[in-house]
């Protein structure tokens, strides 16, 4: 696996900042929000309120 815990896998935005991290050792994603001196952060969730995973980089074994 990768050696870093939290990886940023997607960013858009220049003023207002949107990031999808990756925790590589679960492959929960989480989605940050940040604007001027603001931040919030929440973990992403699939139809059912469940966490989103990436399962395809988790069967990577990378």
């Amino acid at each position: 696996m990768n050696t870093k815990r939290f990886e940023i896998i997607e960013k858009q935005g220049k003023l207002q900042q949107f990031k999808v991290i990756r925790d590589n050792e679960t492959g929960v994603l989480y989605m940050s929000r940040a604007q001027d001196y603001g931040l919030g952060m929440t973990v992403l969730v699939d139809a059912n309120g469940k966490p989103l995973v990436d399962e395809e980089y988790l069967r990577s074994g990378r």
